[in-house]
Order: structure tokens, then C-alpha cells, then sequence
């Protein structure tokens, strides 16, 4: 969602668009930057994850820790009906941004279990 998962801050290779930025095409703006971009690595990159305790649900600006150390912040969240637990995006060092990774989202001072999730979230 522009504004929260993405905005002109976000790197489209950050936020796995890539699928969507065609680099064979010469004369786009900002191509020199995502070629570089990709060239060097990306740092951070945008993840989904589930939270473990059905009871807390993740929101905008929470922070993601792990090992007790800040390592991100959520972009968005809310409670999936389908699931019955809390849901959420956000960015992390790349590092953590693999599906299975155990990360927490800091919920009024408490570290939450959650688990990185590729989205969707359901498999139909």
C-alpha cells in the first residue's frame, strides 16, 4: 500500500517489486539507481509475518526486534479473520527477511513472537 509499505523513500528492489521494473527498458527515470542499487546489494527488505499469540495484533510504527535488539518497523498490520491471528508487514536488514525467520514486534513495551512469512499469508 503506497504510503505505508512503499513510499519515495522505498527502494522498489527493497520492497520486491522487481516483477515490475523492467531494466531492460532503457529510458525509464531512475534506472541508473536501481541498477546500481542491485549491483551492491540491497540492506533492507519487506516482509510479511504471522504473530504467534492469536491475542496481539501488530499496527503502523511498531517496532520488529530480534534478539532483543530494534532491527526494523512495521509498516502495517491487523487481525486476518481467516487466520485468527495478527498479521503484518514491514521492513528488516535482510538478514531476517527469509520465510521461517523468528523475529518479535514490540506490542506496549512487550516483545511478541511473530514469524516471517512470504505473503500471501493464506495458500488457496
Amino acid at each position: 500500500m503506497y504510503g505505508n509499505d512503499i513510499n519515495q523513500t522505498t527502494h522498489p528492489l527493497e520492497a520486491s517489486l522487481d516483477w515490475i521494473t523492467k531494466l531492460s527498458k532503457k529510458d525509464f527515470i531512475g534506472r541508473d539507481a536501481i541498477i546500481i542499487a542491485k549491483d551492491a546489494g540491497i540492506q533492507r527488505k519487506l516482509i510479511g509475518f504471522i504473530m504467534n499469540d492469536a491475542k496481539v495484533f501488530p499496527r503502523a510504527h511498531y517496532s520488529i526486534a530480534a534478539n532483543g535488539e530494534k532491527i526494523g518497523e512495521v509498516t502495517s498490520g491487523t487481525v486476518s479473520p481467516v487466520l485468527g491471528k495478527g498479521i503484518g508487514m514491514g521492513y528488516v536488514p535482510v538478514a531476517y527477511a527469509t520465510a521461517g525467520t523468528h523475529i518479535e514486534i514490540i506490542i506496549r513495551n512487550v516483545a511478541e513472537k511473530a514469524l516471517v512469512t512470504k505473503p500471501p499469508f493464506i495458500q488457496l
